[in-house]
């Protein structure tokens, strides 16, 4: 299978791309690539392309770019909304949801998250989380890399969502709506978001708030999830219903 990377520029098959820096030190040095080998590349924003190297210089790479792929996205674009979690657990949701296919991933500020980092913390979080957010794209093969925002204020991001966008509440108070009935009218066109609350939930008073906003509660079954849990599950099953999990 051929190695994959991300590079910016607009890719044209017939012409030549150049990896360097970061890109060229892992060909090179860590994976021994040279002429002739085959690898993939991606723009971070949709589109693939199979390349193969040309030529090799002292710190850079030259690839000919041969044809464009099949994109491994997925036809739905699903917005994860998760309240600021504890430690380093948004690490871990940020990778995982990667993996899976989510578009965008918006860190919220709630009334029941407990980090509130600095400036200077911020930064450095939010640097982290799009770089776990590019090594998973990687890893996975995918040719985008979700973007990650925030921390925001969940009022602000519910007012900032896409007309028509389903969004989907998993709460722990809501016993009758499933996620299967919830998305039994979506056609598969449009957007989804999946709003999930931090270590103790959402509050009554957001959950009303995003009710406001044409969310629509539903059960993940009468077992408590950990916020870690709660959106992986969610989107899990979401993609498995949409045939995006070879189904």
């Amino acid at each position: 299978m051929a190695h994959h990377f991300f590079l910016s520029g607009n890719f044209i098959p017939g012409e030549t791309a150049i990896l360097e820096g970061e890109n060229a030190h892992h060909a090179l040095r860590v994976l021994r690539l040279g002429v002739g080998d085959t690898v993939t590349l991606a723009d971070g924003r949709g589109r693939g392309f199979l390349g193969e190297i040309v030529d090799v210089q002292k710190d850079r790479a030259i690839v000919m770019i041969k044809n464009s792929l099949q994109s491994p996205e997925p036809r739905v674009k699903i917005t994860l909304y998760q309240g600021f979690p504890k430690g380093d657990k948004m690490d871990f949701i940020i990778e995982k949801c990667t993996e899976l296919g989510v578009t965008r991933i918006v860190v919220l500020t709630t009334e029941r998250s407990i980090p509130r980092p600095d400036t200077k913390a911020l930064m450095r979080r939010r640097e982290r989380w799009q770089q776990k957010a590019r090594a998973a794209a990687g890893q996975s093969r995918r040719h985008l890399i979700p973007p990650v925002d925030g921390p925001v204020e969940l009022q602000t991001a519910l007012a900032n969502l896409k007309p028509g966008t389903l969004l989907l509440i998993p709460w722990e108070e809501e016993k009758c709506r499933t996620l299967r009935s919830a998305l039994a009218g979506f056609q598969g066109t449009g957007e989804i978001a999946v709003l999930i609350g931090p270590e103790g939930g959402l509050s009554q008073t957001e959950v009303l708030l995003a009710q406001s906003f044409g969310g629509v509660p539903v059960t993940l079954g009468p077992r408590i999830l950990r916020t870690e849990t709660a959106g992986l599950v969610c989107l899990t099953a979401i993609m498995y219903a949409l045939g995006e999990l070879g189904g």
